[in-house]
């Protein structure tokens, strides 16, 4: 796959609680709207679309595009939990690179309900039940609900490996609400102190409810062209994507009992692993990082797997600010999950929203200077992950 891949245009509507969202087809179709307008280019030109989403029945994909236009091209859904968006942007920069279109569409969007995840059809196995099995075995908390739980036990797991203080996993959501504070899309914006996460209701083990994503509503596109098409067409080529990875489940997340390696840290170091080496670009060359932040506990772990902070040394990182501006690599712009929200088909999508706002200068107050190379991390249990390097030219 030779063909260089272009972000021609972006689109993201502001994220909301639910019940306070349009319906799914409208969020996903304003999205659309939005990239198409961005990219400067009518829906017609779309040859491929792909459709993210975890909550809706089968084809809510075409429901979206048939609002926007009816063309008679391939609409593929996708649903890979909360790597969905990334994972259909996969498939349509794969589509391209690979030569077979010259321009596709990835949206992801997601109308949720409130309260934490969990399974829709309990008359057939889980997905996650091994999963939360092994959870069970390493950290009995029968009472928990599934995230937290997973999430939360690899948090302690990691703390009680390193020393680490709880007050540092709670230093990753107050720079979270201080980057939000900025961005019009996020859901939560308003600043909050080390005190008032660690007295915040405990949720499981080390997190408690504002080191926890909420669950939101929300959607997010991207066009993705050929070099040649975006010649042709007079788009603004100014970023490309350089490289992508996804991977799934090694033996490693169940065999090590280890509730880091259950959350997925072995696919976030191998997918990142991918990316550097097809690119040649290294962890220190990242200027900014859109990370999956569900939980406070798995963005100090995405530090470490990404590379970004040595093995032992995320503490460090967090506590030296080398996880924000003014330090070595800022960190979820946007806000991250944690206060910009999680609504889990459109995450992967927003964070490439969020990255090519940056690289193209026009990110505003929370503009990264100098931003040239950005990284996207997007995980889902079940489990993929996507991890997208994204460059300026």
């Amino acid at each position: 796959m030779n063909t260089t891949v272009v972000v021609a245009g972006v689109g993201m509507i502001p994220f909301s609680k639910p019940g306070k969202s349009e319906p799914y087809d409208v969020m996903g179709a304003t999205a659309v709207q939005q990239a198409l307008a961005d990219a400067g280019i009518d829906y017609s030109l779309i040859q491929q679309a792909y459709a993210g989403y975890v909550y809706g029945d089968s084809t809510c994909g075409q429901r979206v595009l048939y609002r926007v236009g009816m063309t008679g091209i391939p609409v593929i859904n996708v649903n890979n939990n909360c790597s969905t968006g990334s994972s259909a942007l996969f498939l349509a920069r794969q589509a391209v690179a690979s030569g077979v279109v010259e321009c596709a569409l990835a949206v992801g969007f997601e109308q949720m309900a409130p309260g934490a995840l969990q399974d829709m059809y309990r008359d057939r196995p889980s997905p996650l039940g091994a999963f939360t099995r092994i959870a069970q075995e390493i950290d009995p908390a029968p009472d928990a609900f599934m995230a937290p739980h997973l999430f939360g036990g690899a948090g302690g797991e990691y703390a009680k490996q390193h020393d680490t203080k709880p007050a540092t996993f709670a230093k990753i959501a107050v720079k979270a609400r201080r980057h939000a504070e900025h961005n019009e899309r996020a859901i939560f914006r308003n600043a909050i102190t080390v005190d008032e996460v660690l007295a915040s209701p405990v949720i499981h083990g080390l997190m408690t409810r504002l080191q926890c994503c909420p669950p939101t509503c929300g959607a997010a596109a991207a066009v993705v062209v050929s070099e040649a098409f975006a010649k042709k067409h007079g788009i603004n080529a100014a970023v490309r994507i350089r490289a992508q990875a996804i991977t799934t489940d090694f033996r490693s997340t169940f065999d090590e009992r280890s509730m880091i390696k259950v959350v997925g840290y072995d696919l976030t170091k191998a997918a990142a692993a991918q990316v550097f080496a097809e690119s040649g670009v290294g962890p220190e060359d990242i200027d900014v990082c859109e990370l999956h932040d569900c939980f406070t506990a798995n963005e100090l772990l995405t530090y470490e797997a990404l590379g970004l902070a040595p093995e032992g040394g995320a503490e460090k990182f967090i506590e030296d600010g080398d996880n924000t501006y003014g330090g070595r690599v800022v960190t979820n712009p946007s806000g991250g999950l944690l206060a910009k929200g999680h609504p889990l088909g459109a995450t992967g999508l927003a964070q490439c929203f969020e990255l090519t706002e940056q690289l193209r200068g026009r990110a505003g107050v929370r503009q990264v200077d100098g931003a040239r190379m950005a990284l996207a991390h997007n995980l889902g249990l079940g489990g993929a992950c996507v991890v997208t390097l994204y460059e300026a030219v």
